[in-house]
């Protein structure tokens, strides 16, 4: 797993011309928002990575924070405060003091795409910034990610294939000197509609948590 690229995207990446045009356009709109490549938020010598799909229009594209300011921030910050991965509380404000031990939160698209959905060729041009955040921490054990795109995206960053390692909820692998487990993403269509429940949000945390304190 290696590559050129840095751990965090420029904040005016122009890499993916489609998000490059979305994010001028919401700065024409809201001048006051962050509308940049999000950066990752949380501990540098982290043992676990949370992996995203990309910054939410309102939330993190408008904080500047992953998964700050909408409901899959409420239910993601309040799993990790759960299972004992923070400091301080969690106010949907990049200033509200609070801090992530032994965890990093990212994304494996840095930049808001348009209907929360990234092409191919965006999720394949900001794969090596992944790479470089996973390569950058002195003893990553568990990735932890939301969803099928970013579970994907993690699995080819590693150097597997996607038909040896498939998404479900709850899965587990070992890749290398890490293991992948994902869950489905905690966004509010997913909760409103049972697909997801706290529960089983749980259920995912708790392993990572067994996998750390193992």
């Amino acid at each position: 797993m290696t590559t050129d690229a840095p751990a965090e995207a420029p904040k005016d990446c122009d890499l993916c011309p489609r998000l490059r045009g979305f994010i001028l356009e919401q700065r024409e709109k809201e001048p006051d928002w962050f509308n940049g490549a999000v950066p990752s938020f949380g501990d540098p010598d982290a043992r676990l990575l949370v992996i995203g799909l990309a910054p939410g229009l309102t939330g993190a594209n408008r904080t500047g924070r992953p998964f700050t300011g909408d409901w899959a921030g409420d239910l993601l910050y309040g799993t990790l405060a759960k299972f004992g991965f923070t400091e301080g509380q969690y106010d949907k404000r990049i200033d509200d003091g609070l801090i992530l031990k032994d965890a990093m939160i990212t994304n494996a698209v840095r930049c808001v795409p348009p209907q929360n959905k990234p092409v191919g060729a965006e999720i394949n041009q900001c794969r090596p910034f992944l790479q470089a955040r996973m390569a950058a921490f002195p003893d990553l054990k568990v990735l932890l990610c939301l969803g099928k795109i970013s579970h994907d995206s993690t699995v080819r960053a590693l150097g597997g294939r996607l038909k040896d390692y498939p998404f479900g909820h709850a899965s587990e692998y070992e890749i290398g000197e890490v293991t992948l487990l994902s869950s489905y993403h905690c966004s509010r269509y997913n909760t409103n509609t049972g697909r997801l429940t706290e529960e089983m949000f749980d259920t995912v945390f708790a392993r990572a948590r067994a996998l750390l304190d193992g």
